[in-house]
């Protein structure tokens, strides 16, 4: 074979070729069969469905033999390339046996196993799938079919497996999924004959989806679009495509080929298949099998009624007219019309043996397909009524199938005519063709189509056929191989049959299209296989199977692989009509892949002599085209076989190079031109007189050549703009300019002449030709300079799709510099004008062309004005390196100005661009990562776990910097190490005693230590990110004792002392609460890992229940499975059902979820129906199960729940002893609930005015005649309790405080006065003595915060609340003149209450807000008491009231305080926790240690809310009664202290560094909104700081100077903020180069930048390049300090050069504005060409002019506030500019002085041979000078004075600076050069 390998490689102009063996195969070789059957004994089942590579290896020996090769199949694909780095790669996916191989691999890089898999039974296909998930990018998926399931793998790691119900014949991809193509099993016929026909088509859209049938949409006779199931069994799918979204069928029967669209289906599609339809059925004929078939026939025929099964077997007949595009359009064939009267019911057991869901499909009523209904009863068949099933509900379908084109009855309806091979390709003019081989006949088909405007629908038109063996699509190069029958090659664009005869019969390689060849017959003498078929083809390369079996890659060339080629043959296809494009790009590919075709560098050559010579040169006879290459075959006619080119040089190489224009221009720069070679060079302008040379107007392209001409130099103009294409700009310019001379157009050659001066003058010939066009020349720098001076711009052409670079530069500067906001929605023809393609008439070069609006998406943001952000696609920062300096400068400078002032809500990508890494950081949404606590708290942490490690100590740490009161909290609140018992031994005391009064005083100690946890959930809330593989780490409550000074243990349990039953049962559930609830919202938490934490001893279920409610409170019980909570109910421990039931309810709270009510109710007898069995549920599990409703229904208003709740204030006590203890707290419960649900709805409640709400609350709270029980619960208080005798009153003492709470939380805010006048304190002696005075207390309470808005944060407003009757006493008191009547301990008490009440009503009003006048005002009140508590010995109000007032007052200002951590209350909090004697109880300690865990709520990242809601909870979790020991519930449940949680908001901003992602503190301005009590105001805080409630905020601001601003702006929505504070409050900043943060440099005095204010002496700007690194670690800008900014040895020369670099390092630095670099040093390297006077182009001095632009455009644009941050100020704020501005000016000036060639130029006169005219051209762009030919149009005659002059040239658009140099020249008198303004 060796040989015949050479042999073709000289031969063909086709890539080499290569011996192609899948890869798969070679490493199936690999695969280990001899361990299988050791590890299938091994192994379960289970785990060997599809696992990697060799590790789950199954199948034996026998059943993995690669010897059988008819099993094996492999497919190619080109890999999707993700990055656009990557290297493009091919893959493999190769199945033999149980195994299949996914492979890569490159040109460059050898193939490797991807991944490698081996399932259970042999593989029947595998397939690569893309599933469409939403909300995520498409995962690429291997599917691999066995006969029972479908494995799916992912990418990402994910395995599914689907069962099939069927068994399948093939699956194919498309967009939307997998499509399942139902094996047609032969043997159902004859075994149930009466059956109707299953869908054959299924669809799955995701492994995890149903497989579920697909419908079709057919167009029939009789209706439109009938929607039925695919169940026809001669339907074979061939070919499905993604993109277009299209599938073929071949039905077998009838021989044709449909294509058909495939989509979702519609929502009315879908109910159109559910509907059961209306009766309307024949109902005249008695005979079961037409009332049978009415239902049949409800969806098929919308007929009148049929008279006869007869009749409606002709219709069916009748839709079977052969021109019918129908599915069913065949001739009626009677093995399939199986007899479908008989219903499925009759033989139910064989009813679906093929499919299990049969029934499921509701086939009974909508019939697949009309042929299945011939109903041709035979005359014995009986029905019963059995006939009609009840309908089970169908699965719905997802896809649809439309018909799009059908194959016309043409005379090839033969059999076996299926197409063996489809698929879609496109030509090189971007048509697309459906290609499907018919091998049958050898035919290749093609049917083009397009897609139509409107909507995405696709039109078929055209069909052509084309001899063909096989033939194979190659994307790459938008053609088409096909192997003929005669066995030789032929490469097609498009369709149209080759008319070369093909002499011999062997393989050859011969590349065809439309009229003409494209390779010439390069046939190789043949070896003796042949080629057979063609597979695999990738990109353009392609395998060919030869007749011996083996099997070759080839690889045929592309149209071009230079960009500018590429881009030139874009243009010419575009402005080409498609037949004269198609024969140009045929031409050139035959030339340009000639055999032995052109090395790289002379594409561009080879191009430019073939467009010309179509255009009608003779390339031999213009010397520059004669010179671009010796040997280029002029057309593929002659052209010779090459040889391989040669090592050795020739003497002709030497004459290309010495003719080269590069050669040229480098004799044209004096400076550096050879000295010895200048007369031997045969320069072109040597050949001055050369004649004119005419043009062969009979050409292909000649018509065209104005076009032409225009295209290309719109695409030059592109070229310009982009710095990397400017040697492809060069290039063109040589065609160019002589097109420009051929057709006569002066103001181009001038244009060209100026870009290029020194290497434009050197072409001297051209060709006349008659057809020049008179259209202003587009120059796109021309054009942003007229922007940049602020002048009428004509609107810019531009080629769509081409110059894609040009319209965006047109359009930013349009909305930047122009600053027309809609420059990019409404307003974009005004700026550019859109080139249409196609048929070409001159009409465009006469100005008129049309221009079509283009909306342009963009992706760059820019301010303008105001902050008013369009946003512009297509620039990403790398992009706009290779925009020209000066074109960027203002596009740069937007990006400046953004990203001093930037929005904070602007996506990622933009932040990105601005160079916003703290934004862009703040897109991604990540919280603070949780690192191990830092080692100085290892130390205690190893002692034991207290619960509390978890917080931030960085955060704390800038929080509360000053003092350790974080650890002195975390010692308060730890509750998991032994207490310090510290009793003196007296001598008296006898060792038993000694140890009795230890124990005693431990278990006082230990009432305090059961009440820390409460305060340790608030302390820790939220804190905490579970690992899901660990459990819950769960401090125990440890009650023992240490006794000084031996340390002894002390214990409860020795039998010394009586110790209550239960004591620690309540204690360790609100320990399982404070443990559960540091589990932050955001956490990973699943079903799984809940029920993971459930311990395994009984003693520890009630902290599991703890924790359960603690789940619920931060959301994450919704996740617990329904199974689980059943369980945990159904155990019946009391604990866990109140934490789960409070739980779920507070996790929904108020979405009235119905799931959760039913669980409720069962818990609460009012709400189960009367005759229901009574439930045995515990007490206190009803009280949380009352609340719980109120939770769930919270806000709702709900009519039925409210009438409930208010009945069950009141209810009595029953006969049975049932509801006789601990009422309070049940009639409290319901009272909560109560006001829960109507929270804040006041006199609104709809549809409850006949409940009477208020009235009857009224009623409870001050008593009266119990009312008779409404609703259906009175029988159940028919008969009184035995027990308590209450009569028919209401007893107050019960129903009281929830009367009061209620109706407190009903009118919560209201300000409704009236109601508030109900709750005012009686102010009578006698009415005070009828009330408790702990009601008073809540009474207060309630009416102050119904009357919300007076609330005062000052003494005389909580004094105001209290009668005067008690005032006068209090003060009478003193002077011992009180009355008898007056009962002293009454008013004392009374008043009391009364201020705690109205303290606490400020609590509420302004929790969370650290307002300091309240919180002055509620701690001169808690000191108050304090003192009272600690120096009064009278009793007059007892200790325990005044101890109860005290912690309502301390929980008040902690609410006010919550989440700041002040001191003062801190060392309050700290006092009582250390008493522990005398009236000091349970409860007590439970409320300030919930006071303290208030104050540090959440370690100080939360605070409280004042929302509705908020209240409602805090009024549960502070209700005014604590209880007295650790089991007692009577008054108020327990579990409900935890409800303050849900009102817990976090509100701290943590400023964080984006560099170092450390905390970090930062100056914010936080303006508020103007309310009724103040103005808008502004105040300074350094953050990490606690927010004010966000709907009092108008923006947050980060201030400088130190970091970069940012704004967050409330006033468009709360959004934004809401999702920084949740995720831990990070607000990422960036801090600015050289200085440090406020942590190291308070004052700001240790800057890098503050030295250069102090001492101004001029070294300082350029500074030591080693302190480059303090500011930036950019390499690149590292080593530029290191190279260019030292002055080394060898730049001792240069030290003003050094001297520059470092000031413009310096400069761009400390601006931050690395990227301004570049720009900085290319404009001084303009600045000295210019001065040189060696400029060959003037590209730098565009940009140098358009850069001046815009700065002087900057300086004169004064709006006030604009002016200082406009323009270029920000970017070029140095001397830099105005020195190299009057550089430019004087070394333009001095080349002025002489004799001028100036002169001639304006005049009109040829310049002379010898003239510099390198400067004249730099002169001409700098000063904006317009052509000569534009000047000629002004007559100077007359105007001898400099205004008429002025006025003349004004119209031309030159600036004054120009004319001022122009007027020595052109006006007779004048002054001279030497007074020109610099």
């Amino acid at each position: 074979m060796s040989n015949v390998y050479e042999e073709r490689s000289t031969m063909i102009a086709a890539g080499e070729l290569q011996s192609f063996v899948p890869f798969g195969r070679e490493h199936c070789k690999n695969h280990p069969n001899a361990v299988n059957l050791q590890l299938r004994q091994l192994q379960p089942a289970s785990e060997l469905w599809s696992s990697d590579g060799a590790a789950g290896l199954v199948g034996s020996l026998q059943e993995v033999s690669l010897q059988e090769r008819e099993k094996e199949y492999w497919q190619l694909r080109k890999g999707p390339t993700v990055a656009t780095d990557e290297a493009e790669y091919e893959e493999e996916l190769y199945v033999a046996g149980h195994m299949v191989i996914w492979s890569r691999g490159t040109k460059s890089q050898a193939s490797y196993v991807y991944k490698a898999f081996t399932v259970d039974s042999p593989v029947q296909q595998a397939l690569w799938c893309n599933f469409t998930v939403p909300q995520s990018h498409k995962d690429s998926n291997v599917c691999i079919v066995q006969s029972t399931c479908v494995n799916v793998h992912t990418v990402s790691g994910k395995d599914f497996i689907s069962p099939l119900p069927f068994q399948v014949s093939t699956l194919w991809p498309t967009t939307f999924g997998l499509l399942f193509e139902r094996k047609n099993i032969i043997s159902d016929a004859p075994m149930s004959p009466t059956r109707e026909p299953l869908p054959t088509l299924f669809s799955m859209l995701h492994p995890l989806d149903e497989i579920a049938p697909v419908v079709c949409k057919t167009t029939g006779l009789f209706e439109t679009g009938r929607l039925q199931y695919v169940s026809d069994s001669a339907l074979r799918v061939l070919f499905s495509c993604e993109e277009p979204s299209i599938i073929m069928t071949y039905d077998t029967l009838q021989c044709s080929h449909t294509v058909w669209a495939l989509r979702k289906v519609t929502p009315e599609e879908q109910s159109t298949l559910l509907k059961w339809p209306g009766q309307d059925g024949p109902a005249q004929t008695p005979t079961a099998a037409a009332t049978f078939l009415g239902a049949h026939l409800r969806n098929v025929t919308r007929l009148d009624s049929p008279g006869s099964p007869l009749h409606c077997h002709a219709l069916h007949n009748q839709s079977r007219v052969p021109s019918s595009p129908s599915l069913h359009s065949r001739a009626h064939s009677p093995n399939i019309s199986n007899m479908a009267a008989l219903s499925r019911a009759h033989s139910p057991g064989i009813a679906a043996p093929s499919f299990t869901g049969a029934q499921r499909f509701n086939m009974s009523c909508h019939s697949p397909s009309p042929r299945a209904h011939s109903l041709l009863a035979s005359p014995n068949s009986t029905l019963n009524d059995t006939a009609l099933l009840p309908e089970m509900e169908p699965i719905l379908p997802d896809l649809c199938i439309e018909q799009l084109w059908s194959e016309s009855a043409a005379a090839y309806r033969e059999k076996s005519c299926q197409a063996s091979k489809v698929f879609i390709t496109s030509d090189l003019c971007e048509s697309r063709y459906l290609c499907f081989l018919v091998e049958s006949h050898q035919q290749l088909r093609c049917v083009k189509f397009l897609e139509s405007n409107e909507t995405s629908q696709l039109i078929f038109t055209s069909v052509t056929s084309i001899p063909a063996k096989d033939a194979v699509p190659l994307e790459g190069i938008d053609a088409l191989l096909v192997l003929e029958s005669n066995g030789s090659l032929v490469l097609y664009t498009g369709i149209t049959r080759p008319d070369m005869p093909s002499p011999v019969s062997e393989v050859r390689s011969s590349v065809q299209h439309n009229e003409s060849s494209w390779l010439e017959d390069s046939t190789f003498q043949p070896a003796a296989p042949h080629i057979q078929a063609l597979r695999d083809p990738v990109s353009n390369r392609v395998t060919m199977e030869l007749s011996n079996s083996s099997m070759l890659r080839i690889t045929i060339p592309e149209v071009a692989t230079s960009e500018l080629v590429k881009r030139c043959l874009q243009a010419i296809r575009f402005i080409l009509p498609k037949d004269m494009a198609m024969k140009v790009l045929v031409k050139w590919y035959n030339i340009y892949n000639a055999p032995g075709g052109p090395s790289m560098h002379q594409e561009w050559n080879l191009f430019v002599t073939c467009f010309m010579t179509l255009m009608g040169y003779n390339t031999e006879r213009l010397a520059w085209t004669r010179n671009l290459h010796i040997e280029v075959p002029l057309s593929p006619v002659i052209a010779p076989k090459k040889a391989r080119p040669a090592d050795t040089g020739s003497d002709e190489d030497w004459a290309y190079l010495c003719a080269s224009d590069y050669h040229c221009q480098v004799l044209a720069q004096p400076a550096v031109g050879v000295p010895g070679l200048q007369e031997a060079v045969p320069i072109a302008s040597m050949e001055e007189g050369g004649p004119v040379v005419g043009l062969e107007p009979s050409a292909l392209l000649f018509p065209h050549i104005p076009a032409l001409f225009y295209v290309l130099h719109l695409l030059y103009e592109d070229l310009k703009l982009d710095e990397l294409q400017r040697g492809g700009a060069r290039s063109l310019i040589g065609l160019l300019q002589q097109l420009a001379r051929d057709l006569q157009l002066e103001e181009y050659i001038d244009l060209y002449w100026r870009d290029y001066p020194s290497f434009i003058k050197t072409f001297k010939e051209a060709c006349v030709i008659d057809q020049g066009f008179d259209i202003e020349v587009p120059c796109v720098f021309s054009w942003l300079s007229s922007c940049l001076r602020g002048q009428e711009v004509p609107p810019f052409p531009y080629l769509p799709g081409i110059c894609e670079r040009t319209k965006l530069l047109v359009l930013s500067y349009a909305l930047y510099v122009v600053g027309d906001e809609n420059a990019v929605s409404t307003n974009v023809s005004k700026y550019l004008t859109r080139l249409t393609a196609g048929e070409l008439s001159t009409a465009v070069f006469h100005g008129c062309g049309k221009t079509r609006q283009q909306v342009v998406s963009m992706s760059l943001a820019w301010v303008f004005q105001h902050s008013s952000m369009p946003k512009i696609k297509g620039f990403l920062s790398n992009d706009l390196e290779s925009v020209p300096f000066g074109v960027a400068l203002p596009i740069r400078d937007a990006i400046t100005q953004c990203r001093e002032h930037p929005c904070s809500d602007w996506s990622e990508e933009v932040c990105a661009l601005i160079g916003r890494e703290d934004l862009t950081k703040q897109a991604h949404k990540v919280s603070l990562a949780k690192g191990k606590p830092v080692s100085k708290y290892k130390i205690e942490t190893t002692i034991e776990e207290d619960g509390m490690v978890d917080l931030h100590p960085e955060v704390t740490g800038l929080i509360w910097n000053q003092d350790l009161r974080v650890q002195e909290v975390r010692r308060l609140l730890q509750s998991s190490r032994p207490v310090r018992v510290n009793v003196p031994h007296l001598p008296e005391v006898s060792d038993h005693e000694y140890i009795e009064e230890k124990e005693n005083k431990l278990l006082q100690l230990c009432q305090r230590t059961m009440a820390l946890p409460v305060g340790r959930g608030l302390f820790t809330l939220f804190s905490y990110h579970p690992v899901p593989t660990e459990p819950l780490p769960v401090p125990k409550l440890n009650l023992t004792g240490r006794a000084p000074p031996r340390n002894t243990m002390v214990d409860l349990n020795s039998g010394n002392i009586d110790v209550p039953p239960n004591m620690t049962s309540w204690p360790s559930f609100h320990n399982g609460v404070a443990a559960g609830l540091k589990i932050a919202p955001a956490s990973q938490v699943e079903s799984a890992w809940i029920a993971y934490n459930k311990p395994k001893s009984a003693e520890l279920a009630n902290e599991y229940a703890g924790f359960l409610m603690a789940l619920g409170l931060n959301g994450h019980l919704t996740k617990l499975a329904t199974l689980n909570i059943h369980d945990y109910l159904t155990k019946g421990h009391e604990m866990t059902s109140i934490g789960l039931l409070l739980g779920v309810s507070a996790a929904k709270l108020g979405t009235m979820d119905m799931s959760i009510t039913r669980l409720l109710s069962i818990h609460i007898p009012a709400l189960l129906p009367p005759t229901s069995t009574e439930l045995d549920v515990p007490h206190s599990v009803q009280v949380a199960a009352v609340v719980a409703i109120g939770l769930v229904y919270q806000g709702t208003g709900h009519r039925h729940n409210a009438e409930v709740l208010l009945a069950e204030i009141g209810r009595p006590p029953g006969p049975e002893m049932e509801y006789c203890t601990d009422r309070e707290s049940y009639s409290l419960a319901a009272g909560l609930a109560l006001g829960m649900v109507c929270l804040g709805h006041g006199s609104n409640l709809i549809g409850m005015t006949d409940l009477n709400v208020p009235e009857q609350l009224y009623q409870y709270m001050v008593g009266g005649h119990r009312r008779s029980h409404a609703g259906m619960n009175r029988e159940k208080h028919k008969s009184p309790s035995y027990q308590i005798k209450e009569g028919d009153t209401i007893n107050v003492d019960v129903t009281c405080p929830g009367a009061t709470l209620a109706l407190a939380m009903i009118y919560l805010k209201t300000n409704n006065r009236s109601i508030a006048d109900w709750l005012k304190a009686p102010d009578t002696m006698f009415l005070l003595d009828f009330i408790k005075p702990e009601f008073l207390l809540l009474r207060t309470l309630a009416r102050c915060i119904i009357m919300w808005d007076e609330i005062l944060p000052n003494q005389e407003w909580l004094t105001s609340n209290v009668p005067q009757i008690i005032k006068d006493s209090i003060g009478l008191q003193e002077e011992a003149l009180v009355s008898e009547d007056l009962n002293m301990e009454t008013l004392i008490q009374a008043h009391d209450y009364i201020i705690a009440g109205a303290c606490m009503a400020v609590g509420f009003r302004f929790a969370g807000s650290a307002n300091s006048d309240a919180f002055e005002c509620l701690y001169k009140f808690a000191r108050n008491f304090m003192q009272s508590l600690t120096t009064t010995t009278s009793s007059t109000p007892g200790q325990y009231n005044l101890q109860t007032c005290l912690s309502m007052v301390l929980l008040a200002t902690s609410m006010v305080m919550a989440g700041s951590g002040d001191l003062k209350v801190l060392q309050l909090c700290r006092f009582l926790h250390k008493r522990t004697f005398g009236e000091m109880n349970y409860g007590f300690h439970m409320a300030h240690h919930m006071a303290l865990g208030l104050l540090f709520l959440g370690g100080g990242r939360y605070t409280l809310s004042t929302s509705n809601s908020a209240i409602a909870a805090l009024l549960c979790a502070l209700y005014p009664h604590f209880p007295a020991h650790s089991t007692d519930n009577r008054y108020h449940l327990q579990a409900l202290r935890h409800l303050c949680v849900l009102a817990a908001e976090p509100r701290l901003l943590v400023p964080v560094d984006v560099d170092t992602l450390k905390p970090c503190y930062a100056l914010l301005d936080v303006t508020y909104k103007a309310t009724q009590w103040y103005e808008e105001t502004t105040v300074e805080l350094m953050a990490p700081t606690m927010l004010s409630e966000l709907h009092l905020l108008k923006q947050i601001k980060v201030k400088g100077p130190r970091y970069w601003e940012l704004n967050i702006d409330l006033s468009k929505g709360t959004q934004h903020l809401k999702s920084i504070l949740s995720r831990d409050g990070i607000l990422y900043v960036k801090l600015r180069a050289g200085h440090l943060p406020y942590k190291d440099d308070p004052r700001g005095w240790k800057s890098l930048l503050a030295p250069s204010v102090n001492n101004r002496n001029p070294e300082v700007r350029t500074f030591k390049p080693e302190a480059i690194s303090t500011f930036t670690s950019d390499a690149a800008l590292v080593s530029f300090a290191e190279y260019f900014c030292k002055a080394s040895e060898n730049m001792k020369h240069k030290q003003e050069t050094v001297a520059l670099f470092s000031a413009i390092l310096y400069e761009c630095v400390t601006q931050e504005n690395p990227e301004m670099l570049p720009t900085h040093i290319s404009i001084d390297q303009a600045v000295k060409a210019l001065e040189r006077a060696d400029v060959s182009e003037t590209f730098g001095l565009w940009q140098m002019k358009l850069v001046l632009e815009l700065c002087e455009r900057g300086g004169l644009q004064q709006k006030p506030q604009e002016a200082c941050r406009h323009g270029c100020g920000q970017l070029l704020r140095s001397e830099l500019l105005p020195v190299m501005k009057s550089s430019a000016d004087r070394a333009l000036d001095c080349w002025l002085r002489g004799d001028h060639v100036l002169q001639a130029y304006v005049s009109g006169q040829p310049l002379s041979e010898d003239a510099n005219i390198s400067m004249l051209a730099c002169f001409l762009v700098y000063h904006s000078i317009p052509s000569s030919k534009r000047m000629a149009t002004i007559d100077l005659e007359g105007s001898s004075s400099f205004p008429m002059f002025l006025l003349k040239f004004s119209q031309l658009g030159v600036p004054v600076r120009a004319l001022l140099r122009l007027r020595p020249l052109l006006l007779p008198t004048g002054g001279c050069a030497a007074e020109l303004p610099r």
